[in-house]
């Protein structure tokens, strides 16, 4: 694959995946949203030199593409570790302890202070404002599998379940 006119070779090699996506999807600027899903696919987050790039090659200002980014909750522009965890704290999960998981998965995965995700990149704990589970509060979603009335001791054993299965 060649470069493009505003790379340098080398950058046409470490970026091979996005301008294999972008190829996938013809370069075309109204499937900003597909390209930067599946770009984050790849990543696992949207890093900024990839949306500019994403940005030139589709001939739109890097700031429409930060835009799209920013506004669905779905994109992350950090970092997130290999699994996913999302703890409800909706009002039906909040009432029924959902503070506790999160206190509890904090404490099992080590994270202090605003941290978010372990050091090793295997997981990040994320609060979401509602899952749309309320009928199984408190709930959580790990990757895409979720699970309901979950107290603390379960939410730890999910992690220890995750934590053998990759070989920990």
């Amino acid at each position: 694959m060649a470069a493009t006119a505003e790379m340098p070779p080398t950058a046409g090699r470490k970026y091979e995946k996005v301008l294999q996506i972008l190829d996938r999807n013809r370069r075309d600027r109204s499937r900003l949203v597909p390209i930067l899903q599946e770009v984050q696919e790849e990543y696992r987050y949207l890093p900024e030199e990839v949306m500019t790039l994403v940005a030139t090659t589709l001939g739109l200002p890097p700031a429409k593409v930060y835009g799209v980014a920013t506004f669905y909750s779905h994109f992350a522009l950090a970092p997130k570790g290999k699994h996913v965890i999302r703890v409800c704290d909706g009002t039906a999960c909040h009432v029924k302890g959902s503070q506790e998981l999160v206190d509890a998965l904090r404490a099992r995965l080590d994270l202090g202070g605003p941290c978010s995700t372990t050091p090793d990149m295997l997981f990040t704990l994320e609060t979401v404002s509602c899952l749309g589970a309320c009928g199984l509060a408190p709930a959580m979603v790990v990757n895409e599998a979720v699970h309901g009335q979950v107290g603390a001791a379960a939410a730890c054993a999910i992690v220890d379940g995750i934590c053998r299965e990759e070989g920990l």
